[in-house]
């Protein structure tokens, strides 16, 4: 993305697990940000010419010799620093203060008092709730510091204005922290000096220059998939160039009731070249009694190369290669932001000898929402810009055990009454389907005694799909899911709703 360099905000991460959220937080208020390691070191932090810079939270103490730090030179060079929970602790104990590792910890909502100082964080005058997450606490500031607000624990904000240099030890991008996107405005805009230029209008002018200058005439292939990223992908190169672009999705076979011909309907007016493969019958051999879920995702993994390869081979040398690949993936590969176009000689476990020249990865410096909004704005459906997380494998891995045609067929279908019935809240939880269990149970049906499939419903609410809570669903809603399911599919014989939140369980079953 063509950004401004005074517009950039770094976040320089220590392994917490909010690190993309305050970096989405900062776009969310029209300011560009890059996520980068914490080790980044002075010299790159000049080059980046951040207006800013926010340490984030970690997992170990910031006491102990081993762990992580930042380049000290940090605190010197005149850039306005926050530093949050961890990031502040971190802060305090470069600088010379003291932090304490306390016998009880501060988790969750808990109460902070302004002290009375006047603070370029926050105008709060009453105590407010905040999202606390830690065990050691800091007791002593370094010079030039001055705390402005406490909580039971200890100092909660801490602030040296003349060094430009902030901490909070809650986490205020967290919508359980009261005026939390407040106190980040008021670094961003009133400390910083931002004046909000990071618009995505902006990214989908810069992206389109950016392809057609790499791509020229040539042609791109896309292995659709039909999820948001991939989408989304396809809607903004066919803008670039159009009729350029040849998608092929492959239908293995297990995905939601009609999916498949949603996809297809999706890009049907388009200038691309869509090409489905029809190959149920080929995945759904290939894993017949296979009952482990890591077996399944391997098997598919790899059927699906082999089945893309043979239809590529058909189409002839194609030179650009094209993934959905969003900036979400590079974090977690733990690789750095790239340019649009790179060289890459093994696409997403894809064979080298397809032959590919060059990349494109056209949504590679956006986080899943903002994937989302540039979907709406390229004209594409809801169904697909506001499509459900859904595994790589499908059904295949809500299908507990060794996976039927018999089986998902019942599974859509059930998956479909869950969905429809779930969708109607307001709000409408994170994410929500149905699980063919792999257990039987005795039920009545008419005067006959059945002992039939049990299908499970799951809805939790989350804000980043690390953890979650599960979704307290009224219950006419589950009474009625239950008594259309097993109303319109014979070989259900009872409905149960899972209440465990992650941890200790995962979002999906397997």
């Amino acid at each position: 993305m063509n950004q401004t360099a005074n517009e950039t905000i770094l976040v320089l991460d220590f392994g917490g697990k909010q690190k993309e959220l305050v970096a989405r937080a900062v776009r969310s208020l029209n300011v560009y940000s890059e996520l980068r390691p914490g080790t980044l070191s002075a010299e790159e932090i000049r080059r980046i010419n951040p207006i800013g810079i926010i340490l984030t939270g970690g997992t170990g103490s910031a006491c102990q010799p081993n762990s992580p730090k930042c380049d000290p030179a940090i605190f010197t060079m005149g850039i306005p620093v926050l530093g949050i929970c961890y990031g502040m602790q971190m802060m305090v104990h470069m600088l010379g203060g003291a932090i304490t590792q306390n016998d009880t910890a501060e988790y969750g909502r808990v109460a902070v008092a302004p002290l009375g100082s006047q603070s370029a964080l926050f105008s709060a005058t009453r105590p407010f709730m905040a999202l606390m997450n830690h065990k050691d606490s800091v007791t002593h500031l370094p010079t030039g510091f001055v705390s402005t607000a406490a909580s039971s624990s200890g100092i909660a904000v801490c602030e040296n204005s003349d060094a430009k240099l902030y901490g909070v030890q809650f986490h205020p991008q967290a919508s359980h922290t009261d005026g939390g996107m407040d106190i980040l405005r008021s670094f961003l805009y009133g400390i910083c000096g931002a004046t909000g230029q990071y618009q995505l209008d902006n990214y989908i002018d810069t992206q389109i220059s950016q392809i057609r200058e790499a791509v020229g005439d040539k042609k791109i292939l896309l292995a659709l998939s039909g999820g948001v990223d991939s989408s989304v992908c396809a809607a903004l190169l066919t803008r670039a160039v159009p009729g350029q672009l040849t998608c092929i999705f492959v239908d293995h076979g297990f995905m939601r009731l009609d999916e498949g011909d949603h996809i297809e309907a999706a890009f049907a007016g388009q200038d691309l070249n869509f090409i489905r493969i029809n190959a149920q019958e080929r995945f759904l051999s290939k894993i017949s009694g296979i009952s482990d879920p890591e077996a399944k995702r391997k098997l598919i993994g790899n059927e699906f190369i082999y089945v893309f390869e043979e239809e590529a081979k058909k189409l002839g040398h194609i030179p650009f290669f094209a993934q959905g690949t969003i900036y979400a993936d590079i974090v977690e590969s733990g690789g750095e932001y790239g340019a649009v176009i790179k060289s890459h000689h093994n696409v997403g476990g894809l064979p080298e000898k397809l032959g590919f020249t060059k990349i494109i990865e056209p949504l590679a410096g956006l986080f899943k929402d903002e994937v989302r909004i540039l979907g709406r704005k390229l004209g594409l459906p809801p169904h697909l810009t506001e499509r459900q997380p859904f595994p790589g494998p499908g059904l295949a891995i809500r299908v507990i055990g060794a996976v039927t045609h018999d089986k998902l067929e019942i599974l859509r279908h059930a998956d479909a009454i869950a969905t429809e019935e779930i969708g109607r809240l307001n709000p409408t939880p994170s994410q929500y389907f149905a699980v063919m269990t792999d257990t039987r149970s005795v039920g009545i049906k008419g005067d006959d005694r059945t002992y039939d499939h049990v299908i499970a419903i799951r809805a939790v609410t989350t804000d980043d799909f690390m953890t979650c809570e599960y979704t307290p669903i009224p219950h006419d809603i589950l009474r009625r899911i239950a008594a259309r399911i097993t109303d319109a599919l014979p070989n259900v014989s009872r409905v149960v709703y899972d209440i465990t939140s992650k941890p200790p369980a995962t979002i999906e079953w397997e």
